[in-house]
């Protein structure tokens, strides 16, 4: 992935982003199988409950709730502010 490579995002925006894809195409299913929206409906529920269950994700919300602004660990494991 070209935006990882030029240090863009981290691994964990990786795996974020590898979710949102997974739900956007359909999940694993052949190219061009129709699926119904409570398909994609589940696909998101299944991605959002994953990404609940790691330690980063909740460090993220707890963050954006205290402080306000999304939290951004650079891939030197640096914490900072993103951008609103």
């Amino acid at each position: 992935m070209e935006s990882r490579a030029g240090g863009q995002i981290t691994p964990f925006e990786r795996t974020i982003a590898g979710k949102v894809a997974d739900v956007l195409c359909g999940g694993d299913v052949p190219p061009g199988t129709p699926v119904s929206e409570q398909h994609l409906l589940d696909l998101e529920r299944e991605g959002f409950l994953s990404l609940c269950g790691e330690a980063k994700t909740l460090e993220r919300i707890g963050h954006l709730l205290k402080i306000g602004k999304p939290l951004r660990t650079d891939l030197n494991g640096v914490r900072g502010e993103g951008k609103v």
